[in-house]
C-alpha cells in the first residue's frame, strides 16, 4: 500500500522536465545579467550623474503615481465593487486595459489626448499647462499603467469582506464615509498595502508610455528604465548596472509581499 502511494505521488516527468524550463526561463536572463556586472566599478556607475539623475525622477515619479493611484484607485475599487449600475462590466474592463495594452500604444493614446494638439491637450497648453516632455506627463504616464493594479488588488480584497461588519457599523448610527473609513478600510489594509506598492512597483519599471509620452531627456523626464535603453547605445556597463538595480529593487518588492500571495 505504501508503495502505492508514493508511485502515485510521484510527479509527472513531463511535467518536472517543462517546470524546470520554465525555471530556466527566469533564471538564464538573470544569471546573463549577473555575468555582465562590472562588479569593480559598479558603486562608480550607480553613483554617475546620468544614474542619480534617472534615480532621483523615478523615485519622485514613482511615490507620486503611487499616491495619486491611491486617491483615486480606492474610491473607484469600491464602487466597482458596492455599487451596481448599468455598464459596471465595461467600466472594469477599460480601467484594467493598460494592464493588457501595450506601453507604447497606452503612451501614444496619452499624447493624442493629452498632448499640445490633442483632444484635451491643446485646451490645456492655452492656459499655460503643457504635460508632454515634462515630471508632470511622466507621473501621469505612470499613473496610467499602475492604476488598475490598486485597482484589481483592492476590488479583489473588497469582494472577499463580510459586508455584515459595515451594515452593523450603519446601524449603529455611523455614516457612509465613517464606516468606509473606520470599518472597511482597516479590514482590507493589508491588500490596500499591497496594491499601493504593487502600484509603484508598475511605475518605477514603466518605460513605453513614458518614452511616448514625456520623452527620454535626461535631468527631467529620463527615469531609470530610459536611462537603460539609453545607456545601452553608450556605455554597456552602465545598463548593466541600472538593470542590476532595478531587478534588485523588483526582487525586494516581492519578499515583502511574499506573505499577501503566496500564503496558504
Amino acid at each position: 500500500m505504501s508503495e502505492t502511494r508514493r508511485v502515485r505521488r510521484r510527479p509527472p516527468t513531463v511535467l518536472l522536465v517543462l517546470a524546470a524550463v520554465a525555471v530556466l526561463l527566469f533564471v538564464l536572463p538573470l544569471v546573463g545579467l549577473l555575468s555582465r556586472t562590472p562588479w569593480s566599478r559598479l558603486g562608480e556607475l550607480l553613483t554617475s550623474d546620468l544614474v542619480l539623475d534617472a534615480l532621483w525622477l523615478s523615485f519622485i515619479s514613482s511615490l507620486a503615481a503611487a499616491f495619486i493611484s491611491t486617491i483615486l484607485g480606492v474610491p473607484l475599487a469600491w464602487v466597482l465593487s458596492r455599487v451596481e449600475f448599468p455598464g459596471r462590466s465595461i467600466v472594469r474592463a477599460i480601467v484594467t486595459l493598460p494592464m493588457v495594452l501595450p506601453p507604447v500604444v497606452g503612451g501614444a493614446a496619452l499624447l493624442f489626448a493629452l498632448g499640445r494638439r490633442g483632444l484635451v491637450g491643446e485646451s490645456l497648453d492655452a492656459v499655460g499647462i503643457v504635460l508632454p516632455f515634462s515630471l508632470a506627463g511622466v507621473i501621469l504616464a505612470n499613473v496610467f499603467v499602475a492604476l488598475p493594479f490598486l485597482i484589481i488588488t483592492v476590488e479583489g480584497a473588497l469582494r472577499s469582506t463580510d459586508v455584515r461588519f459595515e451594515q452593523a457599523a450603519a446601524s449603529l448610527g455611523a455614516s457612509r464615509l465613517t464606516v468606509f473609513r473606520r470599518v472597511t478600510l482597516p479590514m482590507i489594509r493589508p491588500s490596500l498595502i499591497a496594491g499601493v506598492v504593487l502600484a509603484w512597483a508598475r511605475a518605477l519599471g514603466e518605460f513605453g508610455a513614458t518614452v511616448t509620452f514625456a520623452g527620454n531627456l535626461q535631468g527631467r523626464t529620463q527615469t531609470l528604465p530610459l536611462a537603460v535603453f539609453l545607456s545601452l547605445e553608450s556605455d554597456r556597463d552602465a545598463a548593466v548596472a541600472i538593470s542590476l538595480l532595478l531587478v534588485a529593487i523588483s526582487l525586494i518588492v516581492l519578499v515583502a509581499l511574499r506573505d499577501r500571495w503566496w500564503r496558504s
